[in-house]
């Protein structure tokens, strides 16, 4: 037999798969060219259609503390079991947290 492959994305078949309505969509320019500021809180929603600075799927709908910007993406921090984890990710894949 075949060992599977162990790749960033196995195993997210229904985690990044989108609506049929989503489906074919280019993210809106409103959400990329928004600013988020150090300090803010973001929701990390993976677009499963733009590969570049997309986060682990691991991070999927976990909310994150912007802690500064890298180029085009911004520099999360967040909490993993008891580690405190630092992730780039692009604008593409984040949303801002209402609480």
């Amino acid at each position: 037999m075949v060992s599977h492959s162990k790749g960033n994305r196995t195993r997210s078949r229904n985690l990044l798969k989108k609506s049929p309505r989503e489906r074919g969509a280019i993210p809106s320019l409103s959400s990329l060219m928004y600013d988020y500021k150090p300090g803010d809180k973001v929701i990390i929603k993976i677009n499963s259609a733009i590969h570049n600075g997309m986060p682990h799927r691991r991070f999927q709908g976990r909310v994150a503390e912007v802690v500064g910007k890298r180029g085009r993406a911004y520099e999360l921090k967040l909490r993993v079991g008891n580690k405190e984890k630092l992730i780039i990710v692009r604008p593409e894949h984040l949303r801002l947290f209402k609480q």
